[in-house]
């Protein structure tokens, strides 16, 4: 029996493959059809004849698709003279175009959320549905928007930068998708941030490295054995990558130093303070309030007064809390989790059980209804 192809591997070189036939003329939509024809190709035969170089494979069969594509379109006819210049065979560019496919689906003519979605589709290779459940809308809201941004860039060669706001943006959600689980992208997400940072001279680029990696250096402590959530307050701090640790403080302090302070930046800064707390009773909420307060300004975003709560809550008290979190809109993801868990801290059990299962109802995943539910159920059993 032959072994399957490995889909991580696939995952990893499509968007390098799909670059490789945008630059060389195809748009973008025609490019992605072909790309998915020489998946499906590798997929069949592949297990009994395996490629030297898997990614030369798949830009020479990709290519070719293409090529037959344009042939069949009469409509096209004028493109005759792109369609007869085949590469020949070989070898695969050693150069990444990842990180040039992230700056086309950043392309200025795009808007930010649109330019978001193509990028997780394209190059993170995300399906449209986890895409939607990133933003909050139905699938069929999210397919078409997709579609609309590969029209968009339909034509449009790699040749003119994007916006590198934009690109952050991308890396993070890519990262967080990575980092919940579902898709393990992760760690392509900080190899590319790690990529752009080498590139671009910028401190928020620096700061997303740096938050990226605070982040991951808990992963390992995040999951019980058995997968369910391990919060923070909980988790084994000896679990956690002391060298991610400090090569993160170190590339933010750098930053910081730079004196223009951006949202990512302050995100890392916060993720700092929790990293540099041996116990989770001597993390300083009292700078981690005055970070949010910096984050909020900076965006604006509920969802980072939602946080600010909890660390007020914290540092100033769970009363304290609950009166941050009585000026947010209750139907913010996450607000009955938050406010369930305050009424805890505030000795308030009954509102503190109902709010739980509230929000276990409303939890984007199966790992946190899980422990939302346990949540509730243990004070329901202390009632």
């Amino acid at each position: 029996m032959t072994p399957p192809v490995n889909g991580a591997l696939l995952r990893s070189l499509t968007p390098g493959v799909l670059a490789v036939l945008v630059r060389r003329g195809a748009d973008f939509a025609a490019a992605e059809d072909a790309v998915q024809d020489a998946l499906v190709e590798a997929v069949r035969s592949w297990p009994a004849d395996p490629p030297r170089d898997a990614k030369g494979w798949l830009v020479t069969v990709a290519w070719r698709k293409f090529l037959d594509a344009r042939r069949a379109d009469t409509a096209r006819r004028r493109r005759e003279d792109l369609v007869d210049q085949e590469p020949e065979p070989g070898p695969a560019p050693a150069a990444d175009d990842t990180l040039q496919l992230y700056f086309l689906c950043a392309h200025p003519s795009l808007t930010p959320s649109s330019a978001v979605a193509l990028t997780l589709r394209a190059v993170g290779g995300l399906t449209t549905r986890q895409i939607a459940r990133a933003y909050l809308v139905p699938e069929a809201t999210m397919a078409q928007r997709i579609s609309r941004a590969k029209r968009t860039v339909s034509g449009v060669r790699l040749d003119r930068p994007g916006d590198v706001a934009t690109v952050l943006r991308v890396l993070y959600l890519v990262f967080n998708e990575g980092y919940s689980g579902d898709i393990d992208l992760a760690a392509e997400a900080i190899r590319l941030t790690r990529q752009l940072a080498a590139v671009i001279d910028h401190p928020e680029v620096a700061g997303l490295l740096a938050l990226m990696l605070l982040h991951h250096a808990r992963r390992a402590a995040r999951t019980a054995p058995d997968g369910s959530l391990v919060p923070l307050a909980e988790q084994d701090r000896t679990q956690w990558d002391t060298g991610a640790i400090t090569e993160g403080v170190a590339i933010l302090q750098a930053a910081l130093a730079r004196d223009r302070l951006g949202e990512f930046q302050a995100q890392a800064a916060i993720a700092a303070l929790h990293a540099d707390a041996p116990r989770a009773e001597e993390t300083d909420w009292v700078q981690i309030v005055e970070w949010y307060d910096e984050l909020a300004g900076l965006t604006g975003s509920p969802v980072v007064r939602l946080n600010r709560a909890v660390a007020v809550g914290e540092a100033d008290g769970p009363r304290a809390g609950l009166a941050a979190l009585a000026e947010l809109d209750e139907s913010l993801p996450r607000h009955a989790a938050v406010a369930a868990y305050l009424h805890e801290r505030d000795g308030d059990l009954t509102a503190a059980a109902r709010l739980y299962a509230e929000a276990a109802h409303k939890a984007p995943n199966l790992a946190e209804r899980d422990y939302l539910t346990r949540q509730a159920a243990r004070l329901n059993a202390r009632r």
